[in-house]
């Protein structure tokens, strides 16, 4: 193997713009660690808000003044090619997909914990894979955090719940969609009108534009799940449009440049003090979410949205498409 390798990088933080192709040293696989050689990474918000290096609040876990990670991309599949000390249940050849530690999927090689790493079943293309440990894992770690059950035909012995999806359209929002689907729900989601179709088609009977037809024209207790990727939207209104005992999970990072999300987060357990029912999610990566996951894709009753499949010379333009913002479902960049 060469001792360097390509790799999409900035060292200082910044827009996507200058992200430049640069020769780095392949990693080594360190104490439970293998190093995959990728193929497919896929792209998402958090990857552009580490580039900007925004909020500010995260700079002292990613880099006070300059990227801790400048490789972006979390989301990979790819093959085993080295093991470290003490791997267990990873060899070498094996198709893998997971989410990295901070990031460096937009290069040729990448290492990654062993335990974070699930097989990859047949018929799944990495591709469809790699869509999946972030985006995938937090729609369905927001689902549970809503008590919305994971068996079919929704909570045992209640009507069939009616679950809202703000932001349908983004990669989290498409698999937010199904799986609520899947889970027994009554899906409603707000996305712009010109997603509406593929929106209905991966399993919502009812769409619309929040930003066109307001949320406040509903009734009180219209729902008894909210799942808040958009942001922006003032808390007491969703916890108006929620039944006593529902919940709103908010999974959006919106917020000011310094802070972010924080402040929002603290006004949800402040007006959810007897009642819980504002909850904001701290996804993490779950091996066991990422295998059923990936049962259910390979079944064909989950389905990753793919906006568009990037080269990986072309990749500093798939982030600069998802900076731009508006992508339908996700953004992928396939391996060199």
């Amino acid at each position: 193997m060469n001792r360097s390798m390509k790799a999409w990088s900035r060292e200082t933080y910044g827009s996507a713009d200058g992200v430049a192709l640069e020769r780095i040293p392949v990693p080594v696989p360190g104490r439970g660690e293998v190093l995959l050689r990728v193929r497919a990474t896929a792209l998402n918000a958090g990857d552009v808000r580490l580039l900007l290096g925004d909020p500010l609040l995260v700079r002292p876990v990613f880099g006070m003044t300059r990227p801790k990670y400048p490789v972006r991309g979390i989301e990979v599949a790819g093959t085993v090619v080295a093991v470290g000390p003490d791997v267990v249940g990873a060899e070498i050849g094996e198709e893998v997909v997971g989410e990295l530690v901070g990031g460096g999927g937009l290069g040729e090689y990448v290492t990654v914990p062993a335990s974070r790493l699930v097989p990859i079943p047949t018929g799944v293309e990495p591709e469809a894979a790699a869509c999946l440990p972030v985006a995938g894992g937090t729609a369905w770690q927001a689902l549970d955090l809503a008590g919305l059950g994971i068996s079919e035909g929704g909570r045992s012995g209640d009507a069939t719940p009616r679950v809202l999806i703000i932001g349908a359209s983004g990669g989290v929002g498409t698999f937010a969609v199904q799986l609520a689907a899947l889970r027994g729900a009554e899906v409603w989601a707000s996305c712009r009108d010109r997603n509406a179709p593929l929106i209905e088609q991966l399993g919502a009977v009812r769409t619309f534009d929040h930003r066109e037809s307001p949320l406040s024209a509903l009734p009180d207790g219209r729902f008894d799940v909210i799942i808040d990727i958009a942001g922006g939207i003032p808390l007491r209104e969703l916890k108006r449009l929620v039944v006593p005992g529902g919940s709103v999970v908010l999974v959006t990072g919106d917020g000011g440049h310094v802070l972010g999300p924080l402040p929002r987060m603290l006004r949800a357990v402040f007006l959810s003090i007897g009642s819980r029912s504002i909850r904001p999610l701290a996804a993490s990566p779950r091996a066991e979410v990422l295998a059923k996951l990936l049962e259910l894709v390979a079944e064909g009753r989950v389905v990753p949205v793919i906006e568009r499949e990037y080269p990986f010379g072309e990749a500093s333009t798939a982030l600069a498409r998802l900076e731009a913002g508006h992508t339908v479902g996700k953004v992928v960049v396939t391996g060199s």
